[in-house]
């Protein structure tokens, strides 16, 4: 699950995404309703254990769709996001409660 830290007030919320060692890719990038799917935005970051991950801020009190695409040409969702939702696309999305 994405790792959610509130701010004192509760109107923010740092998240950090983590995607597991085992994914067999060179480049990992969060896209999702917060960046308007961009595929450039959220890059994330391959860690020591070969995991990837990216903390980024959303305003808290709503519940926003992501995906993760792997270099550049493959969606994946986030087996341990609050839930699935699916898109127009005849997929699911994966979805986060801020």
């Amino acid at each position: 699950m994405p790792k959610k830290t509130y701010s004192k007030t509760g109107r923010a919320c740092r998240v950090t995404f983590t995607l597991p060692g085992d994914v067999s890719a060179q480049t990992v990038a969060l896209c999702g309703e917060f960046n308007d799917w961009d595929r450039g935005s959220h890059l994330m970051i391959r860690r020591k254990n070969g995991s990837f991950s990216v903390t980024i801020s959303l305003p808290a009190g709503r519940q926003y769709r992501y995906r993760y695409l792997l270099d550049n040409a493959q969606w994946t969702n986030d087996p341990t996001a609050d839930g699935a939702v699916p898109n127009p696309f005849g997929d699911e999305d994966s979805l986060i409660h801020l």
